[in-house]
């Protein structure tokens, strides 16, 4: 019964980005038609993957076994999504889009 809890928040965590409607609308267009890829929004992935393989690891170390580790996993990868996001947006920011 565990597993099968840990298999679908699981699976909720990795589909999540996907999911996300954020990239369909960050295609912004210069004037000539071509994407603009400057002010792009970021969808976090890189902070996403990052995160939750660092939590894993952290999460196995502190917490030991699977819940711990999928746990460790799960939270990271919020956590590094979010700082992701945070750190693009500032960059957005100084560049005037």
């Amino acid at each position: 019964m565990k597993a099968r809890i840990i298999g679908a928040a699981m699976g909720i965590a990795i589909a999540m980005p996907a999911l996300s409607p954020d990239s369909a609308l960050a295609r912004d267009r210069d004037r000539d038609g071509r994407r603009d890829y400057r002010c792009e929004k970021s969808s976090g992935t890189t902070g996403l993957i990052v995160g939750g393989a660092g939590g894993a690891l952290a999460g196995n170390a502190v917490g030991g076994g699977t819940l711990g580790t999928v746990a460790g996993g799960v939270g990271g990868a919020l956590l590094g999504k979010h700082i992701d996001k945070k750190n693009h947006e500032k960059k957005q920011r100084r560049r005037g889009c």
